[in-house]
């Protein structure tokens, strides 16, 4: 509810007016593409992004991505005008109308990606808003849970779609979801299972499929206008519109047809009895909103035109009542202090125009003719009926409608005409701003439903045509398609639904009976949390050591391992060494080298473990002498003794090392520092032996006094060609420097602290 003790209120509601228009805005703007997209022609804009990848910032604009889009900006209109009343004097509104903006703003950029890599970085977007929205009340233990729960189970699918939309970049030589559909099917080439897999476990987990399906009610968390939202419009469907996206390239498999089907048909069921259960109005839209999602999954299974068409007319007529029966329920809590069922009953009188739009929407929810919910239930029934597993599908769509029969009389027909129970608040009218969006989506739910053509043609067709891949090729949408085995079935849907709901409250004791005995998935989820907190703590216990010796040891031996085992695997040649060749003074330097490095592995001596490597720094830059750069070499010498002065001022403060522990490593680090100097000398000596490629040399060697003005071209590079890499080197020196400052600033005050003590 509202907390009215901001006293900008006023202000803050015109902001939120703003931002309702400013979608508004968005929507007419989508509206203008209505024409172009009807008439068969898509559109698509196109801004290189990462061009030495293939990846681009690219937008189409089709049937499918269209009604996404009009759907996302027209209601999400309604939604902030809603919600600039509903949380009217909230002092963090602002933070709400930033995060939801936001989240409208993602999943516009999802359903208009063209890109896979854009797709997937929208899709962790709406993943990450909507997080901020489900935890929006964030002083709130069980929001901030059911926050994390959402983020952390879609983000986890979202990490499997990356992997599959790499693996089909990779096997079709495209990431354009453009060019993709249009090259068909890849079933049956290499990859496809895996691509599949992971594809559907990305989808599954956005849109809330069975094992998947715990997290959504528990979204309920949210205020009722996000609840509204998401559930709608949004971040629910968008696992349901990436299967529609990729209906063309991955359809056409048996583990298409199967996983889908199963997968869909058991939510739908599910969530129709678990929406029977419920005694909270928002839960029980909740688990409706499963029952959708897993009907539009189901029927997303088939490849005829009358199955594609039960998606996309399901998906609209469903947008169009859910959103008004979330805000709708809204309403009724702002004017009563309650959405529990037993209680609410007689608010006609009282709350007339929210009963008229509860039951527009609560009639297309039901199916009853005129409403398009009636067509979309026909046409759903006439899809089923073509698909392969027509005997597995229309039983599971005939239960799923029926159930919704019954959960519509219990959302939209008992507020208003059922017995009334004591409730908190005398109940009143909603005010215009929460009431427009409710008449508004029930009066386009009526007029869809007398119009049938003017939806099939501007929106489901378009749509249907995006999905198929071709157009003309979808079921039609009728209000009366005469008497047909669907229109049987619609009757006994009416019959068995009322009967529903007529024992929903006997039935509802037994489902809880038998939901006591059930496995609670939500619960199992916190016992795995604990336990991988659990695993967590075990691991960085026998990681996390924090002794730098045992970090070293760890990460050069999985170097040392991961060169060799490339090297055994792979066939590398020959390497030809021309050690005759060196001069006396080189196999010197060589032998110092040598002796350096014996020196730092067996000493116990801090002080002349830095001696030993001073040596070997010194002999690096006889190499550089040698070998005619005399600049490398005087900064290898001033680093080197820079380094040693410093340490050697920091060991006089470090106590003495024990040389029983260190003589016990120096084995070990012995024949790792020695297995990892003779690896790296074989690459290097490979890499060496292959032919030399001057085009970096020559164009350095053109380009340093033409372009920098330098002759010394080692300089040139470092301080005009590589200018923000040496820029980035020199930061993080200065920042580990700074650290390194506050660290021994902080020890001099503690010191000083604890001298004043004493």
């Amino acid at each position: 509810m509202a907390d009215h003790s901001d006293p900008n209120a006023p202000w803050k509601t015109l902001s939120g007016i703003g931002t309702s228009a400013i979608t508004a805005a968005l929507f007419l703007f989508f509206v203008q593409y209505l024409p172009t997209v009807a008439s068969g022609e898509p559109v698509r804009w196109v801004i290189p992004w990462i061009p030495s990848l293939d990846i681009n910032l690219s937008f189409w604009i089709d049937g499918l991505s269209l009604m996404f889009a009009l759907l996302i900006t027209g209601i999400g209109a309604m939604v902030m005008l809603y919600a600039a009343k509903y949380l009217a004097g909230h002092k963090q509104y602002d933070r709400f109308a930033l995060y939801l903006f936001s989240f409208m703003l993602s999943m516009l950029g999802l359903v208009l990606a063209d890109n896979l890599i854009a797709l997937f970085v929208f899709w962790e977007l709406t993943t990450f808003t909507s997080y901020l929205l489900i935890g929006f009340s964030h002083t709130d233990p069980k929001s901030r849970r059911n926050a994390l729960q959402a983020l952390l189970l879609t983000a986890a699918g979202g990490l499997a779609l990356l992997a599959g939309f790499i693996l089909i970049g990779v096997t079709q030589g495209t990431f354009e979801l453009s060019e993709l559909n249009a090259a068909g099917s890849i079933a049956g080439q290499p990859f496809y299972m895996g691509i599949l897999i992971l594809v559907l476990l990305g989808a599954f987990t956005k849109s809330a499929q069975v094992p998947f399906h715990f997290w959504l009610p528990n979204a309920m968390a949210a205020p009722t206008p996000v609840s509204a939202y998401l559930h709608s419009a949004t971040m629910v469907k968008g696992g349901v519109y990436l299967l529609a996206r990729m209906h063309p390239s991955l359809s056409g498999s048996d583990a298409w047809v199967w996983a889908l089907s199963v997968f869909g048909a058991v939510t739908a069921v599910f969530a129709s009895f678990m929406a029977l259960r419920q005694t909270d109005l928002k839960q029980t839209l909740a688990y409706t909103t499963l029952m959708a999602l897993g009907t539009l999954t189901m029927f997303l299974a088939g490849s005829t035109g009358y199955a594609i068409t039960a998606a996309m007319t399901f998906l609209l007529v469903h947008s169009l009542y859910k959103a008004g029966l979330f805000l709708m329920i809204g309403v009724v809590d702002h004017a009563t202090g309650t959405r529990d069922a037993n209680l609410l009953g007689g608010l006609r009188a009282s709350m007339p125009v929210t009963a008229a739009a509860a039951a527009a929407a609560g009639l297309a929810m039901a199916g009853i003719p005129p409403f398009l919910g009636f067509i979309a239930k026909e046409v759903a029934y006439a899809g089923a009926l073509e698909m392969r597993l027509m005997l597995f599908v229309v039983p599971m769509a005939l239960i799923a409608f029926a159930l919704m029969f019954a959960v519509a009389g219990i959302v939209a027909y008992k507020p208003f005409y059922g017995p009334q129970g004591e409730l908190p608040h005398e109940p009143h009218e909603g005010p215009w701003p929460m009431l427009l969006g409710p008449v508004v989506l029930g009066v386009l739910g009526l007029l869809f439903g007398l119009l049938p053509g003017v939806a099939a043609y501007w929106l489901i067709e378009p749509a249907v045509a995006a999905v198929m891949g071709a157009p003309d090729v979808g079921g039609r949408v009728k209000l009366w398609a005469g008497f047909n085995l669907p229109l049987l079935l619609s009757l006994i849907t009416f019959a068995l639904g009322f009967i529903l709901y007529r024992v929903h409250l006997d039935l509802r004791e037994r489902l809880a009976r038998i939901e006591a005995r059930a496995p609670d998935l939500d619960a199992g989820w916190d016992v795995f949390l604990d336990r991988f907190m659990a695993f967590t703590k075990l691991q960085t216990g026998l990681i996390q050591t924090g002794v730098l010796r045992q970090y070293m040891f760890a990460t050069f031996g999985v170097f040392a391992v991961t060169v060799l085992v490339t090297l055994l695997a792979r066939d590398v040649g020959g390497i030809s060494l021309a050690l005759g060749g060196l001069s006396f003074m080189e196999w010197g330097v060589a032998l110092l080298i040598v002796a350096g490095i014996v020196l730092v592995v067996l000493t116990s001596s801090r002080i002349v473990a830095l001696v030993g490597l001073g040596v070997v720094g010194i002999g690096v830059a006889l190499i550089f002498i040698m070998y005619s750069a005399p600049d490398v070499a005087i900064t290898q010498l001033l680093v080197e003794l820079l380094v040693v002065v410093l340490l050697a001022l920091a060991f006089l403060k470090m106590p003495q090392l024990d040389p029983s522990g260190t003589q016990s490593h120096s084995f070990a680090n012995a024949v790792l520092a020695g297995a990892v100097g003779v690896l790296t000398t074989v690459v290097v000596l490979l890499v060496v032996d292959q032919p030399f490629d001057r085009r970096l040399s020559d164009f350095f060697e053109a380009a340093s006094w033409t372009e920098a003005f330098g002759r010394n071209i080692v300089n040139v590079i470092l301080v005009d060609f590589r200018t923000l890499d040496t820029f980035g080197e020199i930061a993080v020196v200065g920042v580990a420097a700074l650290g390194a400052f506050a660290l021994l600033k902080g020890f001099a005050r503690a010191r000083n602290a604890k001298g004043e003590d004493k």
